[in-house]
């Protein structure tokens, strides 16, 4: 429900702030006052185009901030704004806020949160529905009538329209898993020879995760002992022999031995002979080590390097790492597997889809049998508030037509359209297509009666409704738009002419045009019960008011 209404220099008006309730609300004013202004601006903040010419004369910016309680609606709105990410608290208000600037930027707000204007039209329809002399949307686009319809239908069919677009979802996807799995045995079919030789090189290659790093780590240690093997061959000759430099350090050992006692000196060079001696030895028995370690078998060296080439071949032609061999063999070996077992398979998952299809048309024809007794009964209703609307020679249709097949879906085997005949005789059209402005937006409130136990918008608005007809046309507007507002549960504006239907209302909003002769300005009040009591005659009565104009506007205000 749409609680309160800011507005800064668009067209006429300055700066205008109204608050809002529920029930049936009326805006009255003299022609060119500037009742266009405020839904053009309500529109705006709605998602609508930014026309720059809305912006005041001589202003830079301009700016619309409506507020709104969604009531019921909370989840639906709720849902969009959290798959974008927009933050909206349980019970909290819902402020949209739409900002123009004159050099062409526009920018668009939820709870001051920057949105996209398209998220700003896909809340739209949960906020308000307006209803004016060139509707295209709500009750006129038939994309919305096959909801309303189901709505209207109801569970005391025994019928859930979400159980069929259930079924239609499981049946779809029990086609798509069987369409898969054909593909992929087909696909599996065409390449079972390739699949087996694949299987039996890699069986024959035995391939093990981590081979590859294990037999690269062996092959550079045996190609660096080959790249070594002659600077330790002349090591070991340099230690062995009794020409070697250690064969010669242990003679002189010996011969300093016997002669170490005979001086201090002497002694101390023994010692260090023994230690280097023992270093030597010590060097000559890790150079052996080395040798041994280093030492390599030719033949297994190139056992190694032929091993890794068929490994990282067979990677190569696999487009995978040599580590990835073995999981790749399994994956052939499943696909041959699946070959083996695909036709079992896919017997089952035809039985699931063939089982699930009859579900949904089970389903559906149900739907489809309830949605034709509703359209009678919906039909009737309809009818019965044409004539007091002055649409008595008009005829109303919902047709349920048949889809073909492939155009079936979540909703149901059916198309449904909302079709009147405004004449005698004359064949049944769009609404859109052959109603007037007028005549569009009796229909219009005619079907919002007939469906007015079905949900909408939080805050309904009608756009000079009346326009074109007065009298008892016009009470019996009025008494419908009452009815519609629901004695103060629901929220409905009406822009009207009509002093019939100004008087229904709950609210009753004044606009006006004033000029200091420099600058005009649009301005709105809410009058209290003695304006309204002027308003009234004003409109019956014209420019002078007169006093049979005010003791019928005061009748027309004490029968509602």
């Amino acid at each position: 429900m749409l609680t309160t209404l800011s507005i800064r220099n668009i067209v006429l008006i300055e700066a205008l702030d109204l608050d809002f309730s529920a029930g049936l609300g009326v805006l009255t004013g003299e022609t060119g006052a500037g009742k266009s202004i405020l839904l053009d601006a309500l529109g705006l903040v709605l998602g609508a185009r930014a026309d720059l010419g809305l912006i005041r004369s001589g202003e830079s910016t301009a700016s619309v901030t409506a507020s709104f309680e969604p009531g019921a609606l909370a989840p639906a709105v709720a849902e969009i704004l959290g798959d974008a990410g927009v933050e909206s608290g349980p019970g909290e208000p819902l402020i949209l806020r739409r900002q123009l600037k004159a050099d062409g930027g526009s920018k668009a707000y939820v709870n001051d949160q920057p949105v996209s204007m398209a998220l700003l039209r896909e809340i739209a329809p949960f906020l308000v529905e307006i209803h004016g002399q060139h509707d295209d949307r709500g009750l006129v686009n038939a994309r919305g009538h096959r909801a309303l319809l189901d709505r209207y239908v109801g569970r005391a069919a025994g019928v859930d329209a979400g159980a069929v677009a259930t079924a239609w979802q499981r049946w779809r996807g029990a086609e798509d898993a069987l369409a898969q799995a054909r593909a992929r045995l087909a696909k599996a079919a065409e390449d079972r020879d390739l699949l087996l030789a694949h299987v039996a090189e890699l069986a024959a290659l035995a391939p093990v995760e981590g081979e590859e790093e294990e037999l690269a780590a062996a092959r550079a240690g045996m190609q660096k002992g080959e790249r070594l093997s002659g600077d330790l061959a002349e090591l070991g000759h340099l230690f062995s022999g009794s020409e070697s430099g250690v064969a010669q350090l242990r003679a002189a050992a010996r011969r300093l031995d016997r002669i170490a006692g005979e001086h201090p000196l002497l002694e101390e060079a023994l010692a260090a002979l023994d230690r280097a001696l023992v270093e030597a030895s010590e060097a000559e028995e890790r150079i052996e080590r080395a040798v041994e370690e280093l030492a390599h078998d030719p033949r297994e060296l190139d056992r190694i390097e032929t091993r890794l080439f068929d490994l990282r071949a067979a990677a190569r032609k696999h487009g995978c790492p040599v580590d990835d061999l073995p999981e790749r063999m399994r994956a052939m070996r499943s696909d041959l597997d699946a070959i083996e077992a695909g036709e079992e398979g896919i017997a089952a998952l035809e039985r699931s889809a063939h089982e699930y299809g009859l579900e949904y048309r089970a389903l559906a024809e149900a739907l489809s049998v309830a949605r034709i007794e509703a359209a009678t009964r919906l039909d009737a209703a309809v009818k019965a508030e044409l004539a007091p609307l002055k649409l008595d020679a008009a005829r109303f249709r919902t047709a349920v037509l048949r889809l073909p097949e492939d155009r079936w879906g979540a909703g149901g085997v059916d198309v449904v359209e909302f079709m009147i005949a405004t004449n005698p005789g004359a064949d049944f059209a769009p609404l859109a297509k052959i109603a007037s402005g007028g005549e569009l937006s009796r229909f219009i409130l005619a079907l919002k009666v007939a469906l007015a136990e079905e949900g909408g918008a939080a805050t309904v608005i009608f756009d000079e409704i009346d326009r074109g007809v007065g009298g008892a046309v016009a009470q019996a507007i009025g008494e419908r738009l009452a009815r519609l507002a629901g004695g103060g549960q629901s929220q409905l504006l009406a822009v009207t002419h009509s002093p019939q239907v100004a008087a229904r209302g709950r609210q009753h909003y004044f606009i006006a045009k004033s000029s200091d002769g420099l600058v005009t300005r649009t301005g709105v009040v809410m009058l209290d019960d003695e304006g309204r009591r002027q308003e009234i005659a004003r409109m019956l009565s014209g420019a002078e008011i007169t006093p049979e104009a005010r003791a019928q506007a005061d009748r027309l205000l004490e029968g509602v």
